[in-house]
């Protein structure tokens, strides 16, 4: 019996759909409904019915329900066993660019000192490339932002505000709080990612009478840095990123009161039901180091 089919019977059960089930897994719907014709065809009946919009477990399949869940957990259960017989010494860690850059390399010194015989392997992605690792079990642990699956448990570890800043020299400096119109007379530098937080940071402006001239939009935050670092305009950027600038006096922040509530988060993840054995530790010092970054 083919533990995707029933992982997938499952699932659809949980959600009522197809469609979210799909999603889930990260599969197409014909995919998700073909393992479940699958199964249907190995048990010899039927799993579902149509009730409307929703899809209903049948009877017959309410009774293998438990036996299914079982099976599932009792896999897991011994990959995971399996895994510990050829030694827990290994731990592969996964981060998006932000955590990677600004929190994993202070974190592996600590856990290296806590765990001498640990060996780490690192990854770095976009949160959705690290999800799907965690979900392939190539990932032991995820540093990843905006995610929620029903198959990983998650634990925030990092919120850090996004915020405008410029040279301590800038006009802009000597404001403590602006509105968004003054921004629309300078020179942007814009960092990119995609997500839902930039987006919101760009919609700001498009209402405005006067549009600002986002002159360069580049998709590295290092590069953003270092381009209002030298004077090319004024940037958001996620406050961990320009710390160590902040203390060096190269860099000021601008508070903007129609952006205070807007950061940055990252969270940490795992397979559920398959809790890493350093997860617990590894959490607390990436938790501690995510609120006060040692050296910045």
């Amino acid at each position: 019996m083919n533990i995707e089919n029933i992982e997938a019977f499952i699932l659809v059960n949980h959600f009522g759909s197809i469609n979210k089930a799909s999603k889930a897994l990260f599969l197409s719907q014909p995919t998700v409904t073909a393992r479940i014709q699958s199964l249907e065809r190995e048990l010899d009946t039927k799993l579902f019915d149509r009730v409307g919009k929703q899809l209903v477990i049948t009877e017959q399949a309410k009774e293998f329900l438990p036996f299914a869940e079982r099976i599932i957990q009792t896999y897991k259960t011994g990959k995971k066993r399996m895994k510990e017989k050829e030694g827990t010494d290994q731990l592969v860690i996964g981060s998006t660019r932000l955590a990677n850059d600004y929190l994993i390399p202070y974190i592996i010194p600590k856990i290296a000192e806590k765990y001498e015989n640990v060996k780490m392997k690192l990854h770095t992605g976009s949160s959705d490339e690290i999800l799907q690792k965690v979900l392939d079990r190539e990932v032991d642990i995820g540093f990843v932002s905006n995610q929620d699956h029903t198959l990983v448990e998650s634990a925030a570890v990092l919120e850090s505000p996004i915020r405008l800043f410029v040279q301590p020299e800038h006009r802009l400096a000597k404001t403590e709080t602006i509105d968004v119109e003054e921004i629309a007379k300078e020179d942007i530098v814009f960092f990119e990612c995609g997500s839902l937080d930039w987006s919101m940071v760009h919609n700001l402006f498009q209402n405005l009478p006067q549009v600002p001239d986002i002159k360069y939009e580049v998709d590295s935050m290092e590069a953003a840095k270092e381009l209002l670092l030298n004077g090319t305009g004024i940037g958001f950027l996620p406050e961990i990123c320009v710390r160590k600038e902040l203390r060096a006096n190269k860099l000021q922040a601008v508070d903007i009161p129609i952006l205070s509530k807007l950061s940055l988060k990252t969270d940490s993840i795992y397979y559920k039901g398959e809790k890493p054995t350093y997860f617990g530790s590894i959490y607390q010092i990436a938790k501690n180091e995510g609120s006060n970054i040692e050296g910045i």
